[in-house]
């Protein structure tokens, strides 16, 4: 037996609709589709009319373009790999001044969205003074040159509602935009909302084309406030009792004093899934679903784990780790990791990966 990752492909594409709702929707793709599966998810999307693509991976901008010849994909992570941007047709963040000096002449004929730094601090044009100098070198520059198509920044604290630093970011940016639209420049492309900005906003800031929304998309609500209602998730994860094994109080199970059992004829369903299969040892301090009913995991190991079980359990039982009543966000908001933490670590080549 083997420990299941399984889609449902109709909960998913209704999911999507239901987020999307109507508005122009740059899909986040990086890190194999919040792991869904890069093809998998482009497909889906694609599906549901969205047409654009964002990613921080070269190598899946490439894969992208291959599964949609016409669409529109935005590399977030900057590359020296210029005539492959060109090639593909790939659009990528301009991150600094100090890129754009040194590379303006190899970038000729490569998109560029002009990337502001914000409260994120983790790439970008520090100020308006910085893209204003890009604006006005660019426009100065008589040779061949690259195109700038695409304006955008990352909000930080979108999911933060008891503090101001949302709403100081949002102020911050949107007068950027402002400022350069009233100057005379026009962008392709303006894009800064995430799953948080987006949802909280219920629609796309003015003057953009897009809200880049990735985990939302993928079945997890981006805050704790938004009712589990507005967002499906279409995730299972699955393993299967082994046997059941009885231990007396005292006794010790798994590595190195794992667990004790504190009481005599305690029953322990070994299971076949362990954090070498990517389950975060936070989420072993909940529970798993056997027949409907909630049971603590006691000890995680490698390739197993023990479940204190009771009389009702019984060895090739199906254990749920993942599914809509054990969602990923229940336990981001526990405290387990983030929604793309707890996705990230599902290790898919140990695990049996289906799509029904």
């Amino acid at each position: 037996m083997t420990a299941i990752w399984r889609v449902d492909r109709k909960i998913f594409q209704q999911n999507v609709k239901r987020v999307q709702n109507g508005h122009p929707i740059m899909a986040v793709v990086k890190n194999n589709a919040y792991n869904y599966g890069l093809s998998f998810a482009v497909e889906q999307f694609l599906e549901a009319g969205i047409q654009c693509f964002s990613t921080t991976s070269l190598n899946e901008a490439i894969e992208i373009r291959e599964l949609a010849p016409t669409a529109s994909i935005f590399l977030m992570n900057p590359t020296q790999s210029f005539d492959i941007l060109r090639q593909y047709d790939i659009q990528m963040t301009l991150p600094s001044l100090a890129f754009y000096y040194k590379y303006k002449e190899a970038l000729a004929g490569v998109k560029v969205h002009l990337e502001y730094e914000n409260l994120l601090h983790r790439s970008g044009f520090k100020t308006l003074d910085e893209i204003q100098e890009v604006l006005a070198d660019h426009e100065a520059n008589a040779s061949t040159k690259m195109e700038i198509t695409g304006l955008w920044t990352h909000f930080g604290y979108a999911d933060e509602f008891d503090v101001e630093d949302y709403e100081i970011e949002r102020a911050a940016w949107l007068n950027i935009v402002e400022k350069l639209l009233n100057q005379g420049y026009t962008f392709n492309m303006v894009h800064a909302q995430n799953s948080a900005s987006f949802i909280r906003e219920g629609q796309i800031f003015p003057h953009h084309t897009h809200a880049r929304v990735g985990i939302a998309l993928y079945g997890s609500r981006p805050y704790s406030a938004l009712p589990r209602e507005q967002i499906a998730q279409a995730l299972t994860v699955q393993a299967n009792v082994l046997q059941v094994r009885t231990v007396q109080e005292g006794q010790h199970c798994g590595y190195s004093f794992a667990y004790t059992a504190v009481r005599d004829n305690t029953r322990l369903a070994v299971v076949d899934l362990g954090y070498g299969d990517g389950v975060l040892r936070t989420r072993a301090q909940h529970d798993v679903l056997i027949n409907n009913k909630r049971y603590p995991i006691r000890a995680l190991m490698m390739s197993h784990m023990f479940v204190e079980v009771d009389e009702y359990v019984q060895a090739q039982d199906t254990v749920i780790l993942y599914n809509e009543d054990l969602r990923i966000d229940d336990y981001t908001f526990k405290g387990v990791g983030a929604n793309s933490e707890q996705l990230s670590a599902l290790n898919l080549d140990s695990l049996t990966k289906e799509y029904k």
